[in-house]
């Protein structure tokens, strides 16, 4: 029976009148997750079909929410429990007893087989068909549960994959086969449940606020991981036999070739999930056992591009603006790869963006489009390099130029030229700290009287998850951290206390949501560019940095630990104390 069509003697519960449909989609309102035109744009929908389908349902295919939008909706409504994928049993009780086609099609999952009755978790706990069904099958009562369905499918589909794997072995070998077909593959992966697969994952990872989705083959499995303010977290993967199909079927989003698969390869392409435009920008490599691909996310809607919000303090963001009004010189941003400069070069981009300046970038990739810069995305493969897209560029007329990486000495070269000639320059280093960014110019072969009459200041920053506003708990720390750490010198009047992760629904019991970065800033005075003619170490710069009243990066951390922010834990596993 299709899971869309109304079964007999349930009422259609979505439909315009219908109470639990008004009730859901004013839970939804009064909750900002949608607008009142997007709810008379769904029930439009609704009653248009030929077959009856929810109106959750309809909203969620529509983009206009998520799924756990709509099973937080309902769990309100009907004051019924909301499962995560987390509080599944490994193991389904009376799983060999129900038909798991039954369960899949209505998406129910049984989550503990009591002596009197059943706990379902299920998409639609109102369903009256299903519940009637699971009494006469099993003839106990039922406790209905509410879960979010792409969770509830992908347990039942790990739970039977490995259930029938034995006697799908004869298959895998045709299978195998089979995918070496590439016009074949290219069918398969666009078939509908591979494209459901994929979907299943960019929506978990957009629900998660993710930042990357890692899809790896290994022996006889395939993992799916996602970097979650910074950290890597394994989520339930689809069955290994499908992972050509779904590897496939993402390079098909990215305009890929999914012939190739002994090169590495790049590519984009965004989609719109409840009402926001996101990027993603996607790399293959080939490994032993297939190609691993990871999806880097850029929220483009949610991204601050303001100072404050990106974790400049009130000092900071005042020494960096006056900067950034120098009409020309080098404003360099350092830190590992992950740590925030793209951003942090947008948000200085935005306060420089006026029709009177023509900015021009080049990066590679482009994360971000802004109205009114004038962007170049590198292509090595056709020539355009960073060192050849800058030469050109100079002759455009530029007042900023950004360039996303100084990669090479060419690129350096060229960036100190452009500073010399009156343009101001921004671009990025890899490097540990402000101070390190020195020393590594001069090995890129930047001559350092240029290096002094160029640059105006380094910032490094690195990022820090912070803590759940609503789960946080303080405590007092032991007088050696006190000590260890020097607290007291940011707390003149009081006791020190500091805060450590709780854990609630609002940030999925981890006890952090979101990142925010941790920075210091080295502004080029006289002292430092006497230190750097005659080629001082990086540890003489940090302590003239410090003598002029610097504040380093571990000291940020500092702060922002005691005022809740983060934690001491956070802020010493992404840098250390700074030795002056």
């Amino acid at each position: 029976m299709d899971q869309h069509t109304q079964q007999p003697g349930n009422e259609p519960a979505g439909t315009d009148q219908s109470p639990h449909s008004r009730g859901l989609c004013a839970y939804l309102v009064e909750a900002d997750k949608l607008k009142p035109t997007h709810v008379e744009r769904a029930l439009r929908l609704q009653q248009e079909q030929e077959h009856w389908e929810r109106i959750g349902t309809i909203l969620v295919k529509l983009g206009l929410v998520s799924e756990r939008d709509v099973a937080e909706g309902l769990s309100n409504q009907l004051d019924l429990p909301l499962v995560d994928r987390a509080e599944f049993p490994d193991e389904l009780p009376i799983d060999t007893e129900l038909p798991a086609r039954f369960l899949k099609q209505h998406k129910t999952l049984i989550l503990d087989d009591e002596e009197e009755r059943l706990v379902a978790v299920m998409e639609d706990p109102q369903d009256r068909y299903v519940l009637d069904a699971l009494r006469l099958f099993t003839g106990k009562s039922v406790a209905p549960r509410i879960g979010i369905p792409t969770e509830i499918e992908m347990a039942l589909d790990q739970r039977y994959e490995s259930q029938d794997r034995a006697g799908r072995e004869g298959e895998m070998s045709d299978s195998v086969q089979f995918l070496d077909d590439v016009e074949q593959l290219k069918e398969l992966a666009s078939e509908a449940p591979v494209i459901k697969l994929v979907n299943q994952i960019i929506n978990r990872a957009v629900e998660s606020n993710a930042s990357d989705i890692h899809i790896e083959p290994f022996d006889g499995q395939l993992k799916v991981r996602l970097r979650i303010d910074g950290l890597l977290r394994e989520i339930d993967a689809p069955p290994m036999r499908s992972a050509a199909a779904v590897v496939s079927r993402v390079k098909i989003m990215a305009n890929l070739n999914i012939a190739e698969r002994r090169l590495s390869q790049d590519g984009r392409f965004k989609v719109r999930i409840r009402s926001k435009e996101i990027d993603f920008r996607v790399s293959t490599v080939p490994t032993m056992y297939g190609e691993s691909v990871v999806l880097r996310l850029l929220h483009r809607d949610d991204v601050a591009l303001e100072f404050a919000p990106l974790g400049f303090s009130p000092a900071l963001e005042k020494r960096m603006k006056e900067v950034l009004a120098r009409p020309h010189g080098i404003v360099l941003v350092t830190g590992p790869t992950g740590s925030g400069k793209s951003t942090t070069l947008y948000a200085a981009l935005k306060q420089l963006n006026t029709p009177e300046c023509k900015i021009i970038t080049v990066e590679d990739p482009v994360e971000y489009n802004i109205d009114g810069v004038n962007q170049i995305q590198v292509k090595p493969q056709i020539g355009l390099t960073f060192d050849g897209a800058l030469r050109s560029i100079v002759r455009q007329d530029p007042d900023i130029i950004l360039i996303g990486e100084m990669r090479d000495s060419e690129t350096a070269k060229i960036a100190v030229q452009a500073a010399l000639t009156g343009h101001l320059v921004l671009s990025t280093l890899h490097t540990n700290d402000a101070a390190g960014a020195i020393t590594r110019l001069l090995d890129m072969g930047v001559e350092d009287y240029l290096l002094t009459s160029t640059v105006n200041a380094i910032l490094a920053q690195r990022l820090v998850r912070t803590l759940c506003p609503h789960c946080r708990e303080t405590y007092v720390p032991l007088r050696e951290v006190v000590q260890r750490w020097r607290l007291k010198r940011f707390r003149r009047f009081g006791s020190v206390k500091l805060y450590k992760p709780g854990a609630c629904d609002h940030c999925g019991h981890t006890g952090y949501t979101g990142r925010i970065a941790i920075m210091e800033m080295l502004v080029m005075d006289d002292a430092i560019k006497s230190l750097v003619i005659r080629h001082a170490d990086a540890g003489e710069i940090v302590r003239a940095a410090a003598s002029q009243g610097m504040s380093f990066m571990f000291d940020d951390g500092l702060q922002k630990v005691l005022s809740g922010v983060t934690t001491l834990d956070e802020v010493l596993r992404v840098t250390q104390e700074q030795s002056t």
